[in-house]
């Protein structure tokens, strides 16, 4: 909320889901992290785009661990939805984002709008309409997930695109790699993106986990953390035909440097090594499996 305030992306969508942040972080903190924040929503929005435009935007996307995010919205306004769009998140929190939606018009608009046939299923802890469902399930559990998933009319011949944002370093790494096999198994033309996360064992990465081990959160799955590597071989190991790692700091390079420019100009930076160590400390993943050769 705080870097769409400040100019770092446009999404006029968080403001009804997330209060604006009264107190502002420490410069390097604030820089550091709102540009690596930029690196991860560029770069995983990139990967989404493509295979919307390569599917022609029939398929389903799976966003898991959803929290508050604003991807239906966007892509709506972008004339980008796919067939169906799913979230799933704890049923807390679904519960409370099922709150914003309905008492905010700008959010159930857009859902009216997209929605065809029956009354729209809701109650508190899943919403469901034509091209938008929320689901309340633990991810650990994957018979669990993929039975209210299917409820909601989950088409697994569909070609399907799951997303996962500093998701799976939450869980124990035999329960990322169930929830992986799982996708793996039940999808034969499927994308997964993957957020987390990388370098964990250096130094750098060892004050990350004592800092928020310091704030009770802990990171379950951190040694699947240890290397691109090791990201790429849990893929592989799981199922996945292709899978694909890179560090924030390489997305980085890769963006629209005019664009990189402008957000270089938002605010001044002086500490560097501390922003490329941080950039260096995430990853996106990407892999696929494809029946169809798509």
């Amino acid at each position: 909320r705080f870097a769409v305030s400040v100019g770092y992306w446009k999404d006029p969508y968080i403001q009804y889901f997330v209060r604006q942040a009264k107190e502002r972080k420490a410069p390097e903190i604030n820089r550091g992290k709102l540009a690596c924040y930029y690196a991860r929503v560029h770069g995983v929005s990139y990967l989404i785009k493509a295979f919307l435009k390569k599917t022609e935007c029939n398929c389903q996307i799976v966003n898991l661990g959803a929290g508050m995010d604003t991807l239906f919205w966007r892509l709506k306004d972008e004339n980008l939805l796919p067939r169906k769009y799913f979230e799933v998140d704890f049923p807390m929190i679904v519960a409370r984002k099922i709150h914003h939606i309905k008492s905010k018009p700008p959010l159930s608009k857009p859902i009216m709008e997209s929605h065809s046939g029956d009354s729209l299923l809701i109650d508190s802890h899943s919403l469901d309409s034509s091209r938008y469902s929320i689901q309340g399930a633990d991810l650990r559990f994957s018979s669990e997930l993929e039975e209210k998933l299917k409820k909601h009319n989950l088409d697994v011949h569909l070609p399907t695109l799951l997303v996962a944002e500093c998701v799976l370093v939450y869980m124990t790494p035999q329960q990322s790699a169930s929830l992986l096999k799982w996708a793996a198994s039940t999808f034969p033309v499927a994308m997964f993106i993957n957020y987390e996360q990388v370098n964990m064992t250096d130094r750098f990465g060892q004050i990350m986990i004592e800092n928020l081990q310091r704030r009770q959160c802990n990171l379950a799955g951190v040694e699947v953390c240890k290397s691109l590597d090791s990201q790429r071989e849990r893929l592989l190991l799981n199922g996945w035909e292709t899978a694909h790692a890179i560090d924030m700091m390489q997305v980085y390079s890769f963006l629209p440097q005019a664009d990189v420019k402008r957000i270089e100009g938002l605010e001044f930076l002086d500490e560097k090594e501390l922003f490329e160590q941080l950039m260096q400390h995430y990853c996106i993943c990407w892999a696929s499996k494809d029946s169809s050769n798509l």
